[in-house]
């Protein structure tokens, strides 16, 4: 018995905000979920104190945006039921409140994202994008025109208004620095007529990253900062005067901010919820700002906690995974106890057909290991490069991963340096090194997992998506460890890719290889595309033809040079996809793609799936 390509489809993907709504009943829970099977849209769903789930969101209306491309934070619930939300079909912020949705931003090339409601003010605040342009401005929740709060920095995220209503803070950064490079914390008195004033800047700068701060009271913030090399909480006046750091230990508490609108951090009647740890554990906490002590609730199940935490009647709304059970959204209380999962349940298969985790280090590379069913002695494995690169992979339940390890496939999930988890000088192992760090770091796991007698050394591969794609590309052409590799809407030429990306991601390849011109050889000698005859093995690329991100190009092109070296390769393309699968139908075609590639790779059949023909010399 195997997992089917359907059971990943219908679990794939996650809650991705949550919020917590004290009522005159109880606590109400607010969440968004992926509908693969209604096109992919999000919906958000509204869980009542009594129990009973209900869709805030009619059929067709989809809580997504575009504001840097990866979107960010996309609706909040109004008080009394309603709603506001951002509509992915034109990018209008709308207000539900029965009957259909209202327009509340005018039509036109705008993109709105991390909204939220400050205390006593009938608007919404939000991060506006027009082009290359973004600042925050407040929209009437009554309808009128859309007014200007503040333009600082190039990017910005996290607006938040002072308990007593005179300040506002935010968090910004500029090229060529990523969010998780350095941001800065800002603070501005906010004027009669709801514009700021001259803003003073607190916290952060070129090599401190804060990535979320809540206000403690009129006069100082709750900041997640890093100048200690890790993300822990600190208390920072409003006129910048550092205070104490409340949790100095080798934690993360904050996560790579590269949706707008995360929230590791919530306060609570005095009392902090926060999510930290490693990307080995996530955890969910409550952190005592006097005594510094931090007190685990949830339960120990739950091997991962997201980035979305929200507080109120005592309750914490978050969401947790764990290896046996999918991203689930949960209710605990802030005193303890065990959760109490308030989202419905998703069809999972037998846990019998569930690989079970396991964290190693090898050479000083995170991975986490899933085996493969069945299997005595050494197997084909496959190694998974996430994507990013700034990112990392958690250890919980993951179908897809499941579909291969309940085939035979063992699976490693490699947390290369450069990702995130581990603290800033892990982070900062892959700045100018993207290319060879990640390719180094996937082939010592390779390498490792056969001196452990784990891997069949002729039946590796690798693949990944986006960043991760990358890697796989640049392992393929770079190392001899491969066999072959799986590209999910890859990187394929870094200088070209740099040239025709999104504004938020232009800069990105500045610390990951280096600025242009001056390191152009880098670029050339990294550049999977111009090395495309050093392919250890063939090569099947994925790739969405609606990518703003990563250009299909990129893939078409990659194929030509592996077709003129006579090296083997495919190409599938998904209309209607961006980055990332989104649709049930996609995501089925993928994983069956996939497999029926492995089967040519190694050798085996695959009868349940279609033949995949692969192009160039056998």
């Amino acid at each position: 018995m195997s997992i089917r390509p359907i059971d990943v489809a219908r679990t794939d993907g996650g809650p991705q905000w949550v919020e917590a709504v004290a009522t005159p009943d109880g606590v109400e829970v607010w969440w968004d979920e992926p509908r693969p099977h209604e096109g992919g849209r999000r919906c958000v769903v509204r869980r009542l104190p009594g129990g009973e789930r209900v869709d805030a969101l009619p059929t067709g209306w989809n809580a997504r945006n575009r504001v840097i491309e990866y979107g960010g934070r996309s609706w909040r619930p109004l008080p009394g039921g309603g709603l506001v939300f951002t509509n992915w079909a034109d990018q209008r912020v709308y207000r539900l409140d029965g009957g259909d949705p209202v327009p509340l931003t005018p039509a036109g090339p705008a993109r709105y994202a991390d909204l939220y409601l400050p205390p006593g003010r009938e608007e919404v605040w939000a991060v506006r994008e027009i082009e290359d342009v973004r600042d925050l401005v407040a929209i009437p929740l009554g309808g009128g025109p859309v007014r200007r709060i503040v333009q600082a920095q190039h990017f910005v995220m996290n607006p938040r208004l002072s308990p007593g209503g005179g300040h506002l803070s935010w968090i910004g950064w500029n090229h060529p620095a990523m969010p998780w490079d350095g941001t800065e914390l800002c603070v501005a008195p906010l004027g009669a007529d709801g514009v700021a004033g001259p803003h003073e800047v607190v916290a952060g700068g070129p090599q401190e990253s804060v990535v979320q701060a809540e206000w403690r009271d009129d006069d100082s913030l709750y900041a997640v900062t890093d100048p200690t090399g890790w993300w822990n909480v600190h208390v920072i006046g409003r006129d910048g005067t550092r205070g104490r750091n409340l949790t100095p230990m080798a934690a993360e508490f904050g996560a790579a901010p590269w949706k707008p609108g995360l929230t590791c951090l919530a306060v609570a009647d005095g009392r902090l919820v926060v999510v930290y740890g490693t990307a080995d554990r996530r955890r969910l906490g409550v952190l005592d700002p006097d005594s510094g002590q931090v007190r685990e609730i949830g339960g120990e199940a739950a091997t991962y906690w997201a980035s979305t935490v929200s507080a109120a009647g005592g309750k914490v709304a978050a969401v947790a995974a764990s290896p046996y059970t999918p991203l689930e959204v949960v209710l605990v209380d802030l005193d303890g106890g065990e959760p109490e999962v308030v989202s419905a349940p998703k069809p999972l298969p037998d846990r019998a057909l569930l690989p079970d985790p396991e964290p190693v280090t090898i050479e000083g590379v995170h991975a986490h290991l899933y085996p493969p069913a069945g299997v005595q002695g050494p197997a084909p494995y496959l190694i998974f490069a996430h994507g990013g690169p700034t990112g990392s992979s958690p250890i919980m339940l993951d179908l897809e991963i499941a579909y291969f390890t309940s085939r035979g496939l063992g699976v490693a999930e490699v947390n290369y340096g450069g990702s995130t988890g581990y603290g800033r000088a892990y982070r900062e192992r892959l700045r100018h090194q993207w290319g060879v760090v990640d390719v180094q770091d996937c082939a010592k796991v390779a390498r490792g997992l056969v001196e452990l007698g784990l891997a069949d050394a002729a039946n590796i591969a690798i693949r990944g998506g986006s960043a991760g794609g990358w890697t796989t590309v640049a392992a393929l052409v770079h190392s001899d460890v491969f066999a072959g590799g799986v590209a999910h809407y890859a990187i394929t030429d870094p200088e070209s890719w740099a040239a025709e990306t999104h504004d938020f991601e232009s800069r990105y390849l500045d610390g990951l290889i280096g600025p242009l011109p001056e390191t152009r050889q880098r670029y050339t000698d990294r550049s999977p595309l111009l090395q495309a005859g050093q392919a250890s093995g063939p090569c099947l690329m994925l790739h969405g033809l609606e990518d703003a991100i990563v250009d299909v190009g990129q893939a078409r092109r990659f194929v030509a040079e592996l077709d003129r070296h006579g090296k083997r390769w495919a190409l599938l393309t998904y209309p209607g996809e961006q980055h990332g699968w989104r649709r049930e139908e996609t995501i089925v075609a993928v994983l069956e793609a996939e497999l029926a590639f492995y089967g040519i790779l190694f050798g085996f059949d695959t009868p349940e799936v279609a033949p995949l023909k692969l192009e160039g010399h056998a």
